[in-house]
């Protein structure tokens, strides 16, 4: 007897561990029929508005100056330096005697010439009285009016040999290095001199490809320098170059207005300054909302339910930390600066600004 209540013991609680089992696993199955509900994250994110503003162009670029004229004074003939008529440094007009050649034998030769003239001179009034009584030949007075002739050129050439012994300054301007003395030997073609013209100045700068683009022949350009802090000098673009370097860079001429109480030295080193306001109202954006290389640019745009759309766009000129949108985006939208790595098309943001 006792037996058998042992036996419906151990079946009883069989029983129950299986009625457990059984209502574990339908709590378990009836779990996973009705999943918990994924709560949305929002991505925070910082964002910028689409403002429209008028550009203002901001160039500054350094160069060196140089003279607006540079001319090398050059002996015009062959003889002994007679006189030097200048000192270095010395400020100068153009057509001022600088210095002489030694013309004696031009002189001697040039009267030998004017006396040979004047006998032909005679000799061909001679024969051609001669010629009309028919007591001379056709073919003597030719020879008489050729030889008449080749001692005018003669003449006129000496004469102008005699012009060239007096050197004159080719232009007005300071002279910057004397290269003969007085005394010596020159061929015809030695330097003389060297003269700069600092009435203005010229200064060179390279340009990129985005700059060149932005300035125009004429415009008005600010040139200061180290040597005279809080200086500025008035300046216009006289020539843009139409072909670039093999770097890729365009040469640009500034002519300076130069002045005598803040003179400006050729070699000085100076800075460019092209910044403009322009008249173009245009869009734009912080530069790091572009997602993208300004090749490929996109944006990403946050919509009225705070979700984003990635969304590509023309971008135009820099400036500073921003930079135009040409197309792509309207005044107003909101686009996306920071957690953009975050992000994909219609990801739910908050503004964390």
């Amino acid at each position: 007897m006792k037996r058998t209540y042992v036996i419906i013991i151990i079946i009883a609680a069989l029983l129950l561990l299986v009625v457990f089992k059984l209502a574990s696993n339908k709590k378990i199955i009836d779990e996973k029929s009705h999943p918990e509900q994924v709560v949305s994250i929002k991505i925070p994110v910082k964002v910028a508005t689409v403002e429209e503003q008028v550009i203002m162009l901001n160039i500054i670029k350094t160069g060196n100056l140089a003279p607006f004229k540079e001319a090398k004074v050059l002996t015009t003939a062959s003889g002994i330096v007679q006189q030097i008529r200048f000192q270095l440094g010395d400020k100068v007009k153009a057509g001022q005697v600088l210095a002489v050649i030694d013309s004696r034998s031009n002189q001697i030769d040039l009267q030998k010439a004017e006396s040979n003239m004047s006998k032909l001179k005679n000799d061909l009034q001679t024969y051609s009285e001669l010629f009309a009584g028919k007591a001379a030949t056709k073919e003597k007075l030719d020879e008489i009016r050729q030889n008449y002739n080749d001692a005018v050129n003669q003449v006129t050439q000496i004469q102008r040999q005699i012009t060239d012994a007096s050197i004159k300054a080719p232009t007005d301007g300071i002279i910057s290095i004397k290269s003969l003395e007085q005394g010596v030997f020159a061929n015809a073609g030695t330097e003389l001199a060297t003269i700069i013209n600092l009435s203005r100045a010229k200064v060179q700068v390279n340009l990129t490809e985005s700059e060149v683009y932005q300035i125009e022949d004429g415009q008005s350009v600010k040139v200061t320098a180290d040597v005279y802090p809080g200086v500025e000098f008035n300046g216009n673009v006289t020539f843009i170059s139409p072909q670039a370097d093999a770097a890729h860079n365009y040469t640009v001429e500034i002519m300076v207005a130069n002045s005598s109480r803040s003179l400006l030295r050729s070699g000085t080193f100076v800075y460019a300054d092209f910044s403009k306001k322009t008249h173009d109202n245009v869009l734009t954006i912080p530069r790091e909302a572009l997602t993208e290389s300004v090749k490929d640019a996109s944006v990403y745009v946050v919509g009225k339910d705070n979700r984003v759309s990635l969304r590509p766009v023309v971008p135009g000129r820099e400036m500073n930390s921003a930079i135009e949108i040409r197309s792509g985006l309207r005044k107003g939208e909101q686009v996306v600066t920071s957690g953009q790595i975050n992000l994909k098309n219609g990801t739910e943001v908050r503004v964390s600004n």
